[in-house]
């Protein structure tokens, strides 16, 4: 058994594709790494263990969920290991490059790797002169590296620059030592599917396509090259970082509203978003409602498709986890929670409210319609049905108009699609339906072939 084995516990976050860890430092004692604001699954690996946290370490101002250093802080007196460069603004051991903490047993040294943040630092975790491993957060990751565009396009090419030496630094380390990124595969952050989520640097020297890059140029080519759309939130959330997230003194709670008190919300500038299954929402919702369904996703696209400003309601299931829910809104700064319907759409509509409906069908109903794919643009250039438009989920609100009408919406399985068809309908849209399926169910009902690329068939 090695270290990782005995000592470490990732903590990972399926649906942002993110990695926390928490390190047994000895003696009831722990390091939490890159922790979220969502502490649910650090608490109960660090209860388990009977340890708590003695330090609190943040790689860099994360722009895709809000830290729990601020949080681990308060509850349970944890130093908070951070960049100085970063400006803070509560209370922290700012870090610069080549300082180093004493763990009591172990040393954590801050190695500066900017690139995906001007102020990001790696943590090498030594055991005297030996290399256990190094958390490198968004600097290099599994087969990759993490994304340099979101303090603007125009500091886009400067900090990818930055990134070919950050990771030329780190490839200096022993071959053994283990590389513990924070994002990881699903990240927005810039993580390719299906990688595992730690590696070692020896590995990485073998593996990952930008190392083997000749040149300082063809890195930033390559890398810029990669680069997708991201969450709107995304610009958002380094900031409140900075300023340090409100402390909970207790778990958020959802409370039960009437159908007249949903109907008022909606009138001052509130939104409905239902979180049920796909076809639930179909078969009836409260018009005008967003289609979110409730799973490890729900914190994207919450936050890239809603404001953070105005008050929301929900429209949930019987059998669905609140507090998921809630911490899932929680984690990405979302906090006017206004509650819940009670009594779900059969209120509504006990109330005198009419229900809307959205056509939910299967390949072989599809009569021919127009097909719009809200999948990413790096996923339809991997297999799509011929002739499909491509109008990313995140881009939808702002591109409604290029949809045509009495479309077929299409994504994988159905959720985003029927996220899509609600946010058309919001927008005038009628006559939408919702594949059921995804792009190999139609090909397979049609008798056509999927193609690859994106030439002429995307927005």
């Amino acid at each position: 058994m090695g270290f990782a084995d005995d000592h470490l516990s990732p903590l990972i976050d399926e649906g942002l594709g993110n990695s926390a860890y928490l390190i047994d430092l000895g003696a009831g004692r722990a390091l939490a790494v890159d922790a979220s604001r969502d502490l649910r699954a650090l608490h109960t690996a660090a209860e388990r263990r009977g340890l708590t946290v003695a330090y609190a370490a943040d790689t860099h101002l994360h722009a895709d969920f809000l830290s729990g250093a601020v949080q681990l802080g308060h509850d349970q007196g944890a130093t908070i290991l951070a960049s100085a460069a970063g400006r803070r603004a509560f209370g922290h051991r700012g870090l610069a490059d080549g300082d180093e903490v004493d763990l009591g047993g172990l040393t954590l040294r801050a190695l500066a790797t900017p690139g995906h943040t001007d102020e990001h630092l790696s943590f090498l975790l030594l055991d005297g002169d030996r290399e256990l491993g190094v958390f490198t957060g968004g600097s290099l990751i599994v087969n990759s590296a993490a994304r340099t565009d979101l303090l603007g396009t125009d500091r886009t090419e400067e900090l990818a620059r930055a990134q070919y030496w950050s990771l030329r630094r780190l490839t200096e380390l022993p071959d053994s030592t283990a590389v513990w990124p924070t994002h990881g595969a699903g990240s927005f952050c810039s993580a390719p599917p299906g990688t595992a989520r730690t590696s070692t640097i020896g590995v990485q020297k073998q593996a990952n396509p930008l190392l083997a890059a000749p040149d300082e140029d063809t890195f930033v080519a390559q890398l810029i090259e990669s680069l997708g759309s991201y969450p709107a939130y995304f610009d958002r959330l380094g900031e409140l970082n900075r300023r340090g997230p409100a402390v909970l003194t207790a778990d958020p709670a959802l409370p039960a509203l009437s159908a007249r008190q949903v109907r008022a919300l909606i009138a001052d500038g509130g939104h409905v978003v239902d979180v049920r299954p796909a076809a639930d929402y179909a078969a009836g919702h409260v018009p005008g409602s967003l289609s979110i369904p409730l799973r490890g996703q729900f914190a994207t696209w919450l936050g890239w498709l809603l404001p953070d400003t105005a008050p929301l309601a929900f429209v949930t299931g019987e059998a669905q986890d609140l507090g998921e829910l809630v911490w899932q809104a929680y984690k990405i700064g979302y906090e006017r929670l206004a509650g819940r319907l009670a009594g779900g759409t059969s209120a509504w509509a006990a109330a005198g409210h009419k229900l809307a409906t959205t056509s939910f069908v299967t390949a072989d109903r599809t009569n021919n319609r127009p097909y719009v794919d809200v999948r990413q643009e790096s996923e339809f250039a991997a297999g799509h049905v011929p002739g499909a438009l491509n109008i990313e989920l995140g881009g939808l609100t702002r591109m409604a108009a290029d949809a045509p009408e009495g479309a077929v919406i299409a994504c994988g399985h159905g959720e985003r699609a029927m996220t899509a068809a609600s946010l058309l309908e919001r927008a005038g849209h009628t006559g939408v339906a919702v594949l059921d399926g995804g792009p190999a169910d139609y090909a397979a009902a049609h008798g056509e072939q999927l193609v690859q690329g994106t030439e002429d068939t995307h927005s």
